[in-house]
C-alpha cells in the first residue's frame, strides 16, 4: 500500500472539530489507515473573498488501498458529509481534503493533479508537512 499525504483545513464551524472528524472519517475508509498528523495550526486564508475567517491547518500520513480516483472520490464524499458547499473559489468551507502525495506517482489528470500542483506555494502545507516527514 502506497504512503499518501494529505492537507486538511478548515474556516468555517468549529473547525477543531471538522478537522477531527475528517481525520476519523479517513480512518475509516476500506484499507486505509491514518499513520500520523501533524498538529493543528491556524493561518490566513490565502485568496478567495474579503472578510472570511482564518484557517485551522494539518496534513495526514496515510497508508491506502484504495487508487488516486477512489481516494479522491472519498475524500470529496467527506467533504461533502461534513457540511462543505461550493460557493466561490478559494471561500469558505467547513473541510477541505486534499492529496498531496500519492506514493511517488504523479497525476495529471482533470480533476485530480498529483503532487498538488500549488503546495510549493503554500506555508499552510508546507509546515504542517514538514512536521510529519
Amino acid at each position: 500500500m502506497p504512503i499518501c499525504y494529505l492537507g486538511v483545513g478548515s474556516n468555517l464551524g468549529d473547525r477543531r472539530r471538522n478537522i477531527k472528524s475528517a481525520i476519523k472519517k479517513i480512518n475509516s475508509l476500506d484499507s486505509t489507515k491514518v499513520i500520523k498528523s501533524s498538529s493543528i495550526s491556524e493561518t490566513d486564508p490565502m485568496g478567495g473573498p474579503p472578510g472570511q475567517g482564518k484557517f485551522l491547518n494539518a496534513a495526514l500520513k496515510i497508508h491506502t488501498g484504495l487508487s488516486p480516483e477512489s481516494l479522491l472520490k472519498n475524500l470529496k464524499r467527506i467533504e461533502l458529509g461534513l457540511g462543505r458547499t461550493k460557493t466561490v473559489r478559494y471561500g469558505p468551507r467547513t473541510i477541505d481534503l486534499d492529496i498531496l502525495f500519492y506514493g511517488d506517482e504523479i497525476i495529471n489528470k482533470k480533476g485530480l493533479k498529483v503532487p498538488h500542483p500549488k503546495i510549493s506555494e503554500r506555508d499552510f502545507v508546507l509546515v504542517p508537512l514538514a512536521e510529519i516527514l
